[in-house]
């Protein structure tokens, strides 16, 4: 296991196939936070949040239970933010995680950016909260679930699916 720490910045080392533990802060998001965010982008040429040398993990976590400090949180399909992932590789992104494949346009990004795609198995949603040490609401509270979360995690395992250089697990 290779243990990756926030922030991201040098994630070229790391190759498809690889298992990691990743550690540290990572904002979680989902369709609709991914809308607003590139909606905002394209009215003020900058996004709501920094994400430079940042992770993103693909989910919507299920309600938390008093005892808990999230719920139940699997990956989401990560294609469904295909469209507005290359912006957010752009200004700086560096890890993506969730589950599904990618589109091409998405991983030349990938490649022009120097940034990763990190696959979760779907239907761990219950194992992974429990590598979630605290969470808070970073904007859109009014998305519930959806809204845009800051998550401090550590050991969250993962599989590079996709590396810096386009090198992907799926082919």
């Amino acid at each position: 296991m290779i243990k990756l720490l926030s922030p991201f910045s040098d994630v070229s080392n790391l190759s498809s196939g690889d298992k990691v533990l990743v550690s540290g802060k990572i904002l979680v998001g989902r369709d609709q936070a991914h809308l607003r965010m590139y909606n905002y982008f394209q009215t003020h040429n900058k996004l709501p949040v920094s994400v430079k040398d940042a992770a993103i993990y693909y989910a919507g976590p299920s309600p938390t239970k008093p005892d808990e400090i999230i719920g139940s949180i699997g990956p989401t399909t990560s294609s469904r933010m295909d469209k507005f992932t290359p912006l957010l590789l752009e200004q700086g992104l560096k890890v993506m995680i969730g589950k599904g494949k990618r589109s091409q346009t998405v991983i030349d990004s990938m490649i022009a950016n120097k940034a990763i795609y990190i696959g979760v198995t779907g239907g761990v949603g219950a194992l992974i909260s429990k590598k979630i040490i605290s969470k808070k609401i970073i904007l859109y509270k009014d998305l519930q679930a959806e809204a845009l979360l800051e998550i401090v995690v550590e050991d969250f395992p993962g599989i590079v699916i996709i590396d810096a250089k386009g090198n992907n697990l799926y082919i």
